[in-house]
């Protein structure tokens, strides 16, 4: 069993369209290893990513409970929808109905607890990593720029019930998943794909009237410094690592 003087330890699990990070946390949310990642799985149903992340814990440290996060609407640990894990080949590929069938109601939370004997927490990604950088003040907004666009809210360091707009249309057709997805930044380049990231996040400015806008996930990086001098100082690029790192603090801010 874990040291008890730094109970309880967290496997904390980022799962993402490309990829799958997993590390071990103590209660103060020091990395008790370092994060291992693996390619994310295709095709994937839900039995496949529980068995992923089994054969991740396996060779990690031993821990109390466990964190998931993985894209799409996850309400109380039922999964409603997810967008990457329904297709054959992961992101931009054909969609299995079997797989939209699989995973339709998957209490993903049950799942993961009863593979792994500890009882677990399974969130949206986006609201994993918010939980790693929220300060708990005033209305705050995560967004998480990587395969799609992903986004939590916070109020008072509470979560608000996911909303999953990302999939609204923003411009040209184009869902907001799609308009700054990384296919769009691999084929705009960074330069013009941060233009669109300006205008995503002003566009939301009078829908949310946040404290404060953290952005977040891969491809955070890769906006450009012209850029965020223009987005304001209520604006604040995060580390990645913050989808592991919210594990632990997601116990706290969600109950």
């Amino acid at each position: 069993m874990p040291d008890s003087h730094h109970a309880p330890f967290t496997l904390a699990v980022d799962c993402g369209g490309g990829g799958i990070k997993a590390s071990v946390l103590d209660a103060a949310g020091t990395l008790h290893a370092p994060a291992s990642r693996v390619p994310t799985p295709y095709p994937l149903p839900p039995e496949r990513l529980v068995e992923t992340i089994a054969a991740m814990a396996a060779e990690l440290p031993a821990f109390d409970r466990a964190t998931v996060g993985m894209p799409g609407m996850i309400r109380h640990g039922v999964v409603v929808a997810t967008p990457h894990y329904v297709t054959r080949s992961g992101p931009r590929s054909a969609v299995l109905p079997e797989l939209v069938e699989a995973w339709a109601d998957c209490d993903m939370q049950a799942l993961v607890a009863g593979r792994l004997a500890v009882p677990a927490l399974v969130l949206n990604d986006a609201e994993v990593h918010g939980a790693g950088v929220v300060s708990g003040a005033g209305v705050e907004l995560v967004l998480t720029f990587g395969t799609g666009l992903g986004s939590a809210l916070f109020d008072g360091g509470r979560l608000a019930p996911h909303l999953e707009w990302s999939h609204a249309p923003v411009r040209w057709g184009l869902t907001y998943d799609e308009y700054v997805g990384q296919p769009e930044r691999a084929r705009l380049g960074d330069a013009i794909w941060s233009r669109r990231v300006r205008r995503v996040v002003e566009g939301l400015r009078p829908v949310f009237r946040w404290d404060r806008v953290y952005l977040g996930g891969g491809n955070s990086r890769r906006i450009t410094p012209t850029v965020l001098d223009r987005l304001g100082d209520d604006i604040v690029v995060v580390p990645n690592e913050a989808g592991i790192v919210g594990g632990v603090r997601a116990w706290t801010l969600t109950g």
